[in-house]
């Protein structure tokens, strides 16, 4: 009996833990126009795909067909290391405002790109998928305030994520 009352306790852990994971909000609207350009990555969750990266940054720009270019660049290991940089596409997700990206660098494969946060300026935007496995905390400029930078980092927690996985990027002229 006291197996029983411990598996059914787990199962419903287990599925408040999923209804409790809901897809992060993301921002009401996205003017592309503003939105396009270059953006320095901040912070991360570190992912595989960017293994010894510094100095990694993005630029969008409008495509011929519509899509949205997206550039990527790093410098492997330290900031003078090899140029790496991967170009991929993007589209906007239908009725999403702009809010809500597809990006793919690897056809036919096309990830998720939630804007989370973004500053009314587009000064500084947060970037995150909806398991919250990836995170990106990204500005126009290769370094941002720290007061700034806590303040967006103290909003994560309420949209389901965890601050503590951040990690911070190695930017030209950036504090170390």
């Amino acid at each position: 009996m006291a197996k029983l009352i411990l598996v059914c306790l787990a199962a419903m852990a287990a599925a408040a833990a999923v209804s409790a994971e809901e897809p992060p909000l993301v921002v009401g609207s996205v003017d592309l126009d503003r939105y396009l350009g270059t953006w320095y990555e901040i912070a991360s969750y570190p992912a595989w795909f960017q293994r010894g990266c510094t100095g990694v940054a993005a630029e969008y720009g409008l495509r011929d067909d519509g899509l949205i270019r997206v550039v990527n660049s790093c410098h492997k290991d330290a900031l003078d290391g090899k140029l790496k940089q991967s170009t991929g596409r993007a589209r906007v997700v239908e009725g999403s405002n702009n809010a809500k990206l597809k990006v793919s660098f690897f056809r036919p494969f096309w990830g998720d790109y939630w804007i989370i946060d973004l500053d009314a300026e587009y000064r500084w935007a947060v970037v995150g998928v909806p398991s919250r496995k990836y995170l990106w905390v990204l500005s126009r400029t290769q370094s941002m305030d720290e007061a700034l930078y806590q303040e967006i980092v103290g909003r994560l927690q309420a949209k389901g994520y965890d601050p503590a996985r951040l990690v911070r990027t190695l930017q030209p002229g950036a504090a170390e």
